[in-house]
């Protein structure tokens, strides 16, 4: 690398500006490729070699002007006192650290006003510690590349500029700090909903009488040997980790995707257990009002939908209702006409005892249903005939029950199309004394069941096909859940403490508000792009010290991130952002030698 000078006339004076390039070889030739752009560090022509900066002096502590010339020109005698002579050729590059993501996340938090809510309510430290800025580096660390305090602590932070863009230092990731800081946020949960409530209404102005409400689970890589009353339990898991502990949080959305508010509930908490009490907590948080609410089937049971019909005001629910249901509406619904919600997807609508029952058909549900069944019975039939084959030494009736029992597994629901004969108990297995067949009644049943859905409503005066398209956005609820368990790596937990464990599902939510802001705004400006890919191409911008030793023996650095190349800068184009002016620089005192 070497430092490049780029002159260019404007208003009568000749300008001086600096970058740092390379000479990269290609087929054509060597290529010159500018790896930073300093900007103008020397004076006009009048004057060479000198310009009048503004730098930070270590030794003294304050800001002053100077002005910059080369160790190869003398000291002029007007520049005596603010005059430093630099040696250009010993230029060093310190540092390259992360910036442009950094910077992304520290302006999705000044537009959700995170300092104005956090700064009254959490203060500092006895110690100094400025515990709002420890929150954003959590956050950030969340929202980027989600890892353990440790790591944060011991590898991310010092690779990253956030002690630039924060104007602080190490301090703020010291590993007791970055856990203490959990301790301080459980008591101000409420408050923030409402608080993220009128910024999602100010920014975006989304639809909060549409609400999306589903449960998910997360575990943790810790002892089981929790005090009586823990919220961390064995459950069902949906992360396949039925080995250990988790806890259940269920999540309300807007229609858009943007949070609302959570709750973290013990792991062995069953789905049908939970909406009472949340509806509860919604209307406490935020007052009554009519209210839509989405939710998958398993969740409501009849006794809440019958205390939600009701409310007063009534609350409406559009909810999945189990395919079983079906065979109780299913003459009634062959009598109705299929109305076309959009291309491949038909409906028909029934009304029973004050509630509309929409019926939906998607024709590219049925195939990949239908492909799905069909991949799990060949396994199954496949794995049947080779227990039937004859063999030197035969199965016991124990062993084919095992056999049986696996694959079964394997076929799930589809296994009961098959009616499987057993030998009986005590004689061999062979050919002749077990055997199987297709249930064709029951596979005719399910055939014509694919691929439809029956949703329950108390709306009886709306579309059915605007029922359909407002059931589809359930999947907002799934992409939340899939946002925090990959991008923002929710999971595992590794935290002992059970207020500290609820604190990281919080700063988790934190994480999640700032990534419906970057999605809300690129789904507005830049559409096709997703957080992650926004954040990876920001990612590319980095900051690095320029260090110049002067001849006085002080070093002249100055902080420089790099300039945005043309997919970058489209961008922010975009996203209508425009990168903050470089660092001022720093004068660092003169090194004592010890002797």
């Amino acid at each position: 690398m070497f430092l490049k000078t780029h002159r260019r006339a404007k208003n009568g004076k000749e300008h001086c500006y600096y970058s740092i390039a390379e000479n990269k070889r290609t087929t054509r030739g060597v290529v010159q490729r500018q790896v930073l752009y300093l900007g103008e560090i020397n004076d006009s022509q009048r004057e060479a070699w000198k310009r009048a900066i503004r730098v930070f002096d270590e030794g003294a502590n304050s800001e002053r002007a100077v002005a910059v010339y080369s160790s190869a020109t003398a000291l002029p005698a007007h520049a005596e006192g603010y005059g430093v002579r630099v040696c250009l050729e010993a230029m060093e590059l310190h540092r390259p650290r992360q910036w442009g993501a950094c910077w992304l996340g520290a302006e999705l938090w000044n537009q959700l006003d995170m300092d104005g809510f956090w700064r009254p309510r959490l203060g500092c430290s006895r110690e100094g510690t400025d515990w709002t800025k420890v929150l954003q580096v959590l956050s950030l660390y969340r929202l980027l590349d989600p890892g353990s305090e440790w790591r944060l602590h011991r590898d991310w932070f010092e690779s990253t500029a956030l002690a630039d863009l924060l104007h602080g230092d190490f301090s703020l990731a010291a590993k007791d700090t970055l856990y203490r800081c959990h301790d301080h946020l459980l008591s101000h949960k409420e408050d923030f909903f409402s608080h993220l409530s009128d910024k999602w209404r100010d920014l975006f102005n989304p639809d909060y009488e549409v609400l999306l409400y589903d449960l998910t689970s997360t575990y943790f890589e810790s002892t089981p040997d929790f005090p009586e009353g823990d919220k961390r339990r064995f459950g069902y898991s949906r992360d396949k980790r039925s080995d250990c502990m988790q806890i259940v949080i269920a999540l309300v959305l807007t229609t858009e995707g943007f949070p609302l508010a959570y709750k973290v509930l013990p792991g062995n908490t069953l789905d049908n257990q939970t909406l009472r009490d949340f509806l509860a907590d919604i209307e406490k948080q935020y007052g009554k009002a009519k209210r839509l609410w989405l939710m998958d089937r398993g969740i409501p049971t009849e006794e809440v939908l019958a205390e939600m019909r009701a409310s007063d005001p009534p609350a409406s629910y559009l909810v999945g209702t189990p395919k079983g249901r079906l065979t109780k509406y299913e003459a009634r619904l062959l009598k109705e006409n299929w109305q076309q919600a959009r291309e491949g997807v038909d409906v028909k609508l029934l009304t029973d005892e004050g509630e509309t029952y929409v019926l939906a058909r998607s024709q590219d549900r049925v195939h990949k249903e239908r492909s799905m069944r069909r991949r799990r019975l060949k396994r199954y039939l496949k794995a049947l005939k080779k227990l039937r084959l004859e063999r030197k030494l035969p199965l016991t009736r124990d062993d084919l029950l095992k056999a049986l029992g696996g694959a079964a597994k394997a076929a799930g629901r589809d296994a009961k199309h098959i009616v499987i004969t057993l030998p009986p108990e005590g004689t061999a297995v062979t050919p002749e004394s077990f055997h199987y067949r297709i249930d064709r009644t029951r596979l005719r049943q399910t055939r014509h069941r694919e691929g439809r859905y029956l949703l329950r409503t108390n709306l009886t005066s709306t579309d059915p096909a605007q029922l359909w398209e407002r059931y589809l956005q359930l999947v907002r609820v799934e992409e939340a859940f899939r946002n925090l368990k990959g991008d923002l790596g929710i999971r595992p937990i590794y935290h002992q403490l059970e207020n500290r464990v609820e604190a990281h599902v919080f700063i988790s939510f934190i994480a999640f508000a700032l990534h419906a802001t970057l999605q809300a705004r690129l789904r507005d400006l830049a559409p096709g792009l997703t957080p992650r890919a926004a954040l990876e191409k920001m990612a590319t911008l980095q900051m690095i010290d320029v260090k110049f030793p002067t001849s006085d023996g002080r070093t002249l650095t100055l902080p420089r991130h790099t300039q945005p190349n043309n997919d970058v800068q489209l961008l922010l184009d975009r996203l209508h952002l425009t990168l903050p002016d470089q660092p001022r620089p720093r004068l660092s005192a003169a090194q004592k030698i010890a002797v």
